[in-house]
């Protein structure tokens, strides 16, 4: 049976489907498996739209755009579904409940992926947002598969990683209680304590969701998914589309833009990037595989894991990352740079520091100052806040490196029908070109996320020369009075 075949007639469920994730995968669900039956999302009304408005918003953007070309009539197997992750019963009403009994394949894939969310927060959404779906599905009878997405980094005091559920590091049942029960503040006070020191409330709440998982992985049909760190697609529906600044794509926009000048992290760190279109052909393949080998599972087996990692097929150091970025975008730069597009790391925090107060708020001020002389609103110290908190939360992820072992990972290629694998195949990307990679992955984040051109005006080029000149004469200047400084100092020595 080719995987098309499978996935015919098949009524899904997918949660998360306006995620990053859960748009490639209902874009490629749609466009590849073409007789499959319906696609139910659970969305909730948002910014003054319904959750009609919203499906339809997201059909008519450009991710969509070759499918509406192709397959204009399967906007008619969307359907959406009102509810939300963070209510009981993921507040689905009676009438949509019974629509769903039918459900053949569940992804759940909405999780708040926010790491300064507050503990309570991320316990109703991740965690028990899956008990309550896990519960809903208890009552589907053709239910099939259940794809619980989760992440690589899920018990990140693991540095070998391998593709099985390890020990709880609380109980699940006993943390949504406490959420239930207490308010905001007081399980903030308690956060690192209580989560085991784990670095934030995502990565806690998730490993307590695979906990939910495995405890009813003998009542459904049911296994964990994990990507690492999702990035631009490499090859459709387009190259380097992204909907977010996750990852190495904010690193670089704010490398390139000129107000990240200093990260502390470590350059020598191999990074695991997987993009967004091997996600999305992988959770099909898995499925595949898993509704394949469902009568030979024994029902007291281990819960099927999945880590999709590519660091051991495809390496890259983070430096390498910044590198390409830097090269590429001083040569297609952005239309609102700020600055000459730079930026360094180093594993020394006072020097970053050092750095963070004289490149990144001395340059804040100065340029705040010259908007208030123009009667302009002042960002940009706003910003190198949110920037600041945002590294701070990242810290643990810039200074550590992580193997995630991906055997179940890599067999999903071999799973693939030979005719198929163009279409849900990923090991022919194994030697992927990383400068090429980067470089769609910089034009699609112009487009797709600042609404740029894909390639630079001529005045963004001529901006960046002009920017040349004034770091060129700005650094003149520093290392002149730090010279001098230097030589008054050991003149008075002497």
């Amino acid at each position: 049976m080719t995987i098309p075949e499978a996935f015919e007639d098949q009524e899904i469920f997918v949660t998360g489907a306006s995620g990053f994730v859960g748009k490639a995968l209902i874009e490629k669900l749609l466009r590849s498996c073409p007789k499959l039956g319906r696609i139910y999302v659970l969305m909730r009304p948002k910014k003054g739209h319904t959750i009609e408005e919203r499906l339809q918003l997201q059909w008519e953007t450009r991710l969509y755009e070759r499918l509406r070309r192709e397959q204009p009539d399967a906007r008619s197997k969307l359907v959406a579904i009102a509810g939300d992750v963070e209510q009981l019963g993921l507040g689905i009403g009676s009438a949509d409940l019974e629509r769903l009994r039918n459900v053949n394949i569940v992804y759940h894939s909405a999780a708040s992926v926010r790491f300064d969310d507050a503990l309570s927060t991320a316990i109703l959404l991740n965690t028990r947002g899956t008990h309550e779906l896990v519960k809903l599905a208890l009552e589907w009878p053709k239910l099939k598969a259940f794809v619980h997405v989760s992440t690589t980094y899920s018990n990140p005091g693991v540095l070998e990683v391998e593709e099985r559920v390890y020990p709880p590091l609380a109980d699940w049942r006993t943390t949504i209680k406490l959420a239930e029960t207490y308010d905001t503040e007081i399980l903030d006070i308690f956060n690192l304590k209580y989560g085991n020191f784990q670095p934030n409330t995502y990565t806690f709440t998730k490993s307590l969701a695979e906990q939910v998982v495995n405890e009813y992985r003998d009542r459904l049909p049911i296994f964990i998914f994990r990507p690492s760190i999702v990035v631009s697609t490499i090859e459709e529906p387009m190259p380097g589309w992204a909907d977010n600044f996750n990852g190495p794509t904010g690193l670089l926009v704010a490398c390139g833009v000129g107000i990240l000048r200093s990260q502390n992290c470590d350059p020598n760190i191999v990074a695991d990037f997987v993009p967004a279109d091997i996600v999305a052909r992988t959770l099909i393949t898995s499925v595949y595989k898993f509704m394949g080998e469902s009568k030979s599972r024994a029902k007291d087996s281990d819960l099927y894991v999945v880590n999709c990692a590519t660091a051991n097929i495809s390496p890259i150091t983070m430096g390498e990352v910044i590198e390409i970025g830097k090269t590429f975008i001083r040569k297609n730069p952005f239309e609102k740079t700020l600055w000459l597009p730079g930026g360094g790391m180093t594993t020394c925090p006072v020097l970053h520091f050092v750095r963070f107060c004289t490149m990144h708020l001395l340059m804040a001020i100065v340029v705040d100052t010259l908007l208030r002389l123009y009667n302009e609103k002042p960002f940009l110290m706003k910003l190198q806040r949110r920037i600041f908190a945002a590294f701070s939360a990242l810290q643990v992820f810039a200074m550590t490196e992580w193997h995630f072992q991906n055997d179940n990972f890599r067999a999903l290629h071999d799973v693939v029908p030979a005719n198929e694998v163009s279409t849900f195949g990923f090991m022919q990307h194994a030697n992927i070109n990383y400068t090429e990679f980067f470089q769609h992955g910089i034009r699609g984040a112009k487009e797709f996320l600042l609404k740029e051109s894909p390639e630079s005006s001529s005045a963004a080029r001529f901006r960046v020369k002009i920017f040349y000149v004034l770091d060129f004469l700005c650094r003149g200047i520093v290392y002149s009075f730090l010279l001098r400084l230097i030589f008054r100092f050991l003149v008075r020595l002497w």
